[in-house]
């Protein structure tokens, strides 16, 4: 299965039962538009943490109606993160979603060696993009966690990324590590990198995917360069994931297609025990709305 954009994704998860949802901090206008339209969308039932008086106010302004059990009263950002990650180790939640406090706060409460939910030696962020000028969601990685991930992070940041697609229901995701060139090059130790990955997926390592690499961006997603370039590959032109070598490389290109190019953009941390949502405090209701969609969608 391949989803070509997050209104088809969202079409098909009208018959799945509401998931459980822990929100960090969650005394935001925005946060909660997102999360109370994904609640009537049947997408999730959520559990509220933070500034109780500030969450029930906001909630009557939308003239939403909201359960005494659903809100959990927190201070400061440091405990609305650990009540939450507290919640999701008593079983209250199947996905975390951030709200109004700092990535780095909640990220804290949930790689404590004592406290927290990491499942993953490496955790990473997936930027997922519904771009206008291509034909199915882009999955973007890393652009958000791991700053210059050696080879053997790599390995597991496109680990979680396929394994990602999988439970979105992809049978066999194409992964492009891309790079400036597609040829090897001593002095860009981000191809020899990609060809590493392009074998250890050849020879099973990341279970049913296709890995391409070292490939161009043009190589990856347009047909028109693959035919012109002369190149072969089942992955040119058609990538579901993309490997950026940095988390420069990663961020530049996430937000130039969500912002230049005119893309709707989802966040979604992979490698703890469940599926964090992280978009920018200032990012848009629709965006956090996004994001949810896609843990939601995680089975």
């Amino acid at each position: 299965m391949v989803i070509a954009s997050f209104s088809e994704l969202k079409d098909r998860l009208h018959n799945l039962p509401p998931r459980a949802a822990v929100v960090a901090a969650a005394h935001d206008e925005h946060t909660l538009q997102a999360v109370f339209e994904a609640r009537r969308d049947g997408l999730i039932q959520p559990v509220l943490v933070g500034h109780s008086e500030e969450i029930l106010s906001i909630a009557r302004n939308m003239e939403e109606v909201l359960d005494p059990v659903q809100v959990v009263d927190a201070g400061d950002d440091a405990e609305c993160a650990a009540r939450s990650v507290a919640l999701i180790r008593e079983g209250r939640g199947s996905m975390l979603i951030k709200g109004m406090l700092q990535t780095g706060t909640l990220l804290k409460a949930v790689v404590n060696k004592e406290t927290g939910i990491r499942a993953s030696e490496v955790m990473s962020h997936v930027a997922v993009l519904d771009v206008p000028s291509y034909h199915k969601l882009l999955y973007i990685t890393d652009g958000g966690m791991v700053v210059a991930p050696d080879l053997e992070q790599k390995r597991h940041i496109l680990k979680n990324a396929v394994e990602f697609c999988r439970f979105l229901g992809y049978d066999c995701p194409k992964a492009a590590a891309l790079c400036a060139v597609e040829t090897l090059n001593a002095v860009m130790p981000e191809t020899m990198d990609a060809a590493a990955l392009k074998e250890a997926g050849e020879q099973g390592a990341f279970g049913s995917c296709l890995v391409e690499g070292p490939i161009s961006l043009d190589l990856a997603t347009d047909l028109q360069a693959v035919e012109i370039k002369g190149y072969h590959s089942p992955v040119a032109g058609d990538a579901d994931i993309l490997l950026a070598p940095s988390i420069a490389a990663g961020n530049l290109l996430g937000k130039s297609l969500y912002g230049l190019a005119g893309g709707e953009m989802a966040g979604v941390v992979l490698g703890a025990k469940v599926p964090i949502t992280v978009n920018s405090r200032g990012a848009t209701a629709e965006e956090k709305y996004w994001s949810i969609l896609i843990c939601a969608a995680m089975n």
